[in-house]
């Protein structure tokens, strides 16, 4: 007699007709869609070399995420994604992403008044596995960059592997980090310390989409310094942040 219990029914439909149709029946449909179209992606990013790409036509995407708190492992969730793409140090103000998310649990009050996202905003807004896919055909293969990357990444692998079980591959690039490189001597490297000092105008802040902006601005202005340290490549500036 054959074991259906879930490992000997997983193998005997894998025979039967191979990983998909097994994935497909041990999930909903949808789940395992989620999960090949998650890996799909994963998979495509990890073949590419970036490395020799000149800094002066990179094509980048700044990010940033609102939440609802600091631990996508203690319950916080998304509720915003902005993006905007970059090429060089050119910012593409006319190719940007935004989405509201919707965390399926209640927006503290202290990050209400901080984002100005209510949860009634949020109620009818794509749920995470939609706003998440939106976000990665917005970015494709780019690399991302982002300020204070420790968090952005810990969220984005959370709510990958939460919806597909896998973890983000793409290549990121923290403007904190490189304005600590940059500018050794400024003692506090916040997205508004750094904004000041390169006279950036601050406009509304903690909106994803405005805060991608003015990084990709931050970006922006940190690319003459850059090349004045003889940093021409994607691999270059990967290599000498990695030894800072």
């Amino acid at each position: 007699m054959k074991d259906m219990r879930p490992a000997g029914r997983m193998w005997h439909l894998y025979k039967m007709g191979g990983i998909t149709p097994a994935l497909t029946s041990m999930f909903d449909v949808q789940s395992a869609q989620q999960m090949a179209f998650m890996r799909s992606m994963m998979k495509e990013q990890r073949k590419n070399s970036l490395y020799d790409i000149p800094l002066d036509t990179v094509e980048l995407v700044v990010f940033d995420l609102e939440t609802t708190g600091f631990s996508p492992y203690n319950g916080d969730e998304i509720i915003s994604v902005g993006a905007v793409a970059v090429n060089g140090d050119a910012i593409m103000e006319d190719q940007s992403f935004y989405s509201l998310v919707n965390p399926k649990r209640l927006i503290p009050e202290q990050v209400i008044e901080l984002t100005g996202i209510t949860n009634e905003m949020v109620d009818q807004a794509p749920d995470l596995y939609q706003g998440l896919r939106a976000f990665l055909e917005f970015v494709q293969q780019k690399v991302l960059v982002a300020h204070g990357t420790g968090h952005d990444k810990h969220f984005l692998n959370s709510a990958l592997w939460k919806t597909s079980k896998v973890s983000l591959s793409h290549r990121m690039i923290d403007t904190m980090m490189i304005g600590k490189w940059l500018n050794p001597k400024l003692g506090k490297y916040d997205l508004d310390t750094l904004l000041q000092f390169y006279g950036i105008d601050i406009s509304l802040r903690h909106h994803a989409l405005e805060d991608a902006l003015m990084t990709a601005k931050l970006w922006s202005s940190y690319m003459n310094e850059i090349r004045s340290r003889d940093i021409h490549s994607l691999g270059d500036l990967y290599t000498h942040l990695g030894n800072h």
